[in-house]
């Protein structure tokens, strides 16, 4: 099997496009077309974690967090990250991360974090907008069939996760001229023609904007096609930071503290002053998910498990919510099996390990 089958389906799961400015999720180092033996999951690709894929005759690394965030300029093994890469390359070992992508998605990181909890009625915490672009074009009753089929093959029409071959079709008419040195499929040169047409509308992600247009263009009959590109403020449902869900039955607030321990296997929890009152809706977010706090409180969560809060940040909390810092590998640990059950359901006979190395570089003197 080739790098590109194992990354071109974990793309469909987790697009690209769906990362965030700041990151580098994809393929970092290797070449598409190369033939890889096995795969290595981690949460971090660090030069031990290189070390264990070599051990193990692995020569695909796929980690959550990007060894490399921002551009390299010297490759002399100054520090971790080029030692890392340097190393990955000399032994031919391909890099591929799977980060922001893995968790805006419902069913990537959050979802495993909320699942874990057992959380119920799950749903994005703050679903993102401006994802979405609709397609309006018009088209001739006897091309409208094979135009919208075009249309529906390259991927456009596809609302939330349920519904496919989605459009809306209006009947009307449309007129023209063909000008001097045109071809037109229908009417004639200098006179103005008047076609029954349809105006079909579908939706479709960024991503796949190309491969609709040119569908569009090759199932359309017209020499010049007439069409317009609409960029969407609709949230996405499905699409977003952090999960929101409610537990089976309310729970004190220090049992829920132990519960949460005792669910995610962890040493410490830092937490804000409780509130003296059931839990029942808990929102959480895997990694640093400060920035979602308000969002959490619109929730009408009780409780926000997350990581990387700073002393200060701690104070915003205001008696309106319990914060929960878990720690930042810790709400993340749980990725290398989302991953692998994600890998391997769909390649079951391919072999794919997780690595033993315990990339936590905190740890806690009790």
């Amino acid at each position: 099997m080739k790098i590109k089958e194992v990354t071109a389906y974990l793309e469909q799961i987790a697009p690209l496009d769906l990362q965030e400015s700041y990151d580098n999720s994809g393929l970092i180092v290797g070449d598409p077309n190369q033939e890889i033996s096995k795969i290595l999951i981690s949460l971090d690709c660090t030069e031990a974690v290189v070390a264990d894929a070599i051990a193990k005759g692995c020569n695909l690394i796929i980690s959550h967090h990007p060894i490399v965030f921002k551009g390299l300029k010297r490759f002399n093994g100054n520090n971790y990250v080029e030692r890392t890469v340097i190393k990955a390359i000399q032994h031919d070992i391909a890099l591929y991360a799977i980060h922001t992508n893995l968790d805006n998605v419902t069913g990537g990181v959050n979802s495993k974090i909320a699942s874990l909890l057992s959380l119920q009625n799950q749903a994005i915490l703050e679903p993102k907008s401006n994802l979405l672009y609709k397609l309006v074009v018009y088209v001739p009753r006897s091309h409208v069939e094979s135009v919208r089929e075009a249309l529906f093959e390259a991927g456009a029409g596809q609302v939330g996760a349920k519904y496919d071959q989605c459009s809306f079709n209006t009947a009307g008419y449309g007129t023209f001229r063909p000008l001097e040195d045109a071809q037109p499929a229908i009417g004639e040169i200098g006179l103005q023609e008047r076609v029954e047409e349809t105006r079909i509308e579908v939706v479709y992600t960024k991503a796949i904007e190309r491969k609709v247009l040119l569908a569009m263009y090759e199932a359309h009959p017209y020499e010049e096609v007439a069409y317009d590109t609409l960029k969407l403020e609709n949230k996405n449902q499905e699409v977003g930071a952090g999960v929101i869900g409610n537990l089976e039955n309310p729970i004190s607030e220090l049992d829920f503290l132990a519960y949460l321990k005792n669910k995610l296997n962890l040493d410490v929890i830092r937490h804000t002053a409780l509130q003296g009152k059931a839990v029942s809706r808990v929102a959480v977010c895997g990694g640093a998910g400060g920035f979602l706090l308000n969002a959490a409180k619109r929730s009408g969560a009780d409780f926000f498990v997350t990581a990387d809060y700073k002393y200060h940040e701690f104070f915003d909390a205001e008696n309106q919510i319990v914060i929960a810092d878990i720690g930042h590998y810790e709400s993340e640990q749980f990725t290398q099996e989302l991953l692998f059950d994600i890998i391997t359901e769909k390649f079951p006979n391919f072999a794919v390990l997780i690595t033993e190395v315990d990339t936590n570089p905190i740890k806690h003197y009790c």
